[in-house]
């Protein structure tokens, strides 16, 4: 790795974050020939990031497939990651994932595997295609099915901690903040929405030591919130402790 990577913030990967937002995703919208769905529940995924619908036998979507050419139905599955706290804007990522929707092996199962031929993530940085292959390799964050409780506890809960938090931003935080959240947090750090009369910006804050789990995400906000009594800044937002 070059030295200039090495300066670089440490932050998931694309494939990472892909494998994130499925671990995570309770749903999902299916584009198909001429048709649309909106699928609850409806789909699993494996260790290696393969999509499997579980679709009945005598539903419209399989039958699609039982009609279609030699190689499975064209779909396009997306997956849209809203942050569990109440932001103003929610999305924090969309993935697209397009290929053939074909039925899976008789020792499988019966659903319906999704053949995979392109994966996109869309961000508020910007849309990448991710390979297939980088997605099948990657994991997922090791917080990411844990992480909606967490956000939600901190939110309802310890308002006061995330003012606290953000005093760690210091100069970097532009003054006239009137609320913060949580928006997310993985094995890295946490980052936090700052919110304007108009606009807002988000604080991303590095934990110690990267966490395992819940519990070491727990200690690693502590650690940070520990450096905000060696802190000489003011709150940034008059909700905050004095």
């Amino acid at each position: 790795m070059s030295a200039a990577n090495d300066t670089l913030p440490p932050e998931q990967t694309a494939a990472e974050l892909v494998r994130s937002v499925l671990a995570r995703a309770v749903s999902l919208s299916l584009d198909t020939d001429g048709q649309d769905y909106d699928l609850i529940g409806m789909h699993s995924v494996d260790r290696k990031g393969r999509v499997t619908l579980a679709a009945q036998a005598d539903s419209p979507l399989a039958a699609q497939v039982a009609v279609a050419p030699r190689g499975g139905l064209a779909a396009v599955l997306e997956f849209t990651d809203i942050a569990p706290t109440p932001l103003r804007d929610r999305v924090r990522a969309r993935v697209t994932m397009s290929g053939r929707l074909v039925p899976e092996e008789p020792e499988e199962g019966d659903g319906l595997r999704l053949d995979l031929a392109r994966v996109t993530l869309r961000t508020a940085a910007g849309s990448v295609d991710v390979r297939p292959d980088d997605v099948t390799l990657a994991q997922p964050d090791p917080l990411a099915v844990e992480e909606a409780a967490m956000l939600t506890h901190l939110a309802d809960a310890h308002e006061d901690m995330v003012a606290d938090l953000i005093v760690l931003a210091g100069a970097r935080l532009p003054q006239g903040v009137v609320r913060a959240l949580p928006l997310s947090v993985d094995r890295y750090g946490i980052t936090l929405r700052c919110e304007y009369r108009e606009g807002h910006c988000d604080l991303r804050l590095l934990f110690p030591a990267q966490a395992r789990d819940a519990a070491e995400a727990g200690e690693q906000v502590r650690q940070l919130l520990a450096a905000t009594r060696c802190s000489h800044h003011p709150h940034p937002y008059p909700s905050a402790r004095p």
